[in-house]
């Protein structure tokens, strides 16, 4: 142990904490906490949007989902505001996590600030690690989540939706998605919204 770095380190620490998320999903025949199989599709996608992203981009990327399955949505009130309010507490407290974990594997404490601030995605737009865990986290959401959630959302919503998630997405994350294996209904929806 003592010859990992401290990003070794800290990857090993991180994927131990999402590996605790009850929930599970089914992965080529294996089941897998759900949490760090999103963490590794994030890191997955770290590789395609900034191929040499440098490791404090890498630890902000692989922590964006830490531990949310201890605070569901659900706690929250229903709508826009809950939600939003819901998703900033979660930001908090996986950045406050992820630093305290990251000065216990030997990063200093501004090193760990700065990954709890790309958690937290402040900068959008204008930091290029914070831009890097939105785009990761939208590719994810296209790819994983989209198909399912177009179900359960009307349609001028979702439209909405979907262009509200493209304007927070880079040039990169753009040409990525649009390259998404997607059904007819999905990809229908996506090009009404950039034409809209």
């Amino acid at each position: 142990m003592s010859d990992q770095t401290p990003f070794q380190r800290t990857i090993a620490e991180l994927d131990a904490l999402h590996a605790e998320d009850p929930r599970r999903v089914e992965v080529e025949g294996e089941s897998l906490p759900m949490e760090l199989w999103h963490a590794g599709r994030m890191s997955a996608w770290l590789e395609r949007v900034v191929p040499a992203a440098d490791e404090l981009t890498q630890l902000a990327v692989r922590s964006q989902h830490m531990q949310r399955w201890q605070v569901p949505r659900s706690e929250y009130p229903e709508g826009r505001v809950g939600y939003l309010t819901w998703r900033r507490d979660q930001g908090k407290r996986a950045g406050e996590t992820t630093a305290r974990v990251m000065e216990a594997c030997g990063y200093s404490p501004e090193d760990a600030a700065r990954v709890a601030q790309m958690v937290r995605k402040q900068g959008l737009g204008r930091d290029e690690g914070t831009q890097a865990v939105e785009d990761c986290a939208c590719l994810v959401f296209l790819e994983n989540y989209f198909a399912d959630f177009s179900k359960q959302i009307d349609h001028d919503h979702l439209i909405r939706i979907v262009q509200m998630t493209w304007k927070k997405m880079s040039p990169r994350a753009h040409e990525l998605a649009l390259e998404l294996p997607m059904s007819d209904e999905a990809k229908g929806l996506v090009e009404e919204a950039l034409a809209g």
